[in-house]
């Protein structure tokens, strides 16, 4: 199905630690790095997500309906996710809490503006 996601940012360095923590907390760590673009996951494992400079030399722009949902292992990293992106550079988009019966959540943005999330069903 999906190997990785890619984001579009205009400070691939700038923006880079705001990933790296955040792919801390989850267990991994960069598996791809090249001055245009930089991959964390772990090859051969779930999904990964990378962060590049676009390609046609244009500003990195924001997709409207967009999102990046980040599987947590429990409330508790849902909570810690949401609090590193913030600490990070990131913008709240949806605090942590409950989103019907079985899903919890927090929405955020990354520096270039990208909206993700972070959950877990149960």
């Amino acid at each position: 199905m999906i190997g990785y996601v890619t984001l579009g940012t205009n400070d691939l360095a700038g923006s880079a630690p705001f990933y790296d923590a955040i792919a801390a907390e989850l267990g991994v760590g960069r598996m791809m790095e090249s001055e245009q673009f930089i991959g964390w996951g772990e090859p051969g494992g779930k999904p990964g997500i990378g962060l590049t400079r676009p390609h046609d030399g244009g500003p990195a722009t924001v997709g409207n309906g967009v999102m990046v949902a980040l599987e947590a292992k429990d409330h508790a990293q849902v909570d810690r996710l949401h609090a590193i992106a913030l600490a990070h550079g990131g913008s709240c988009e949806g605090l942590p809490g409950p989103r019907g019966d079985s899903f919890y959540a927090a929405y955020f943005r990354d520096r270039d503006g990208n909206k993700l999330n972070a959950f877990v069903i149960g």
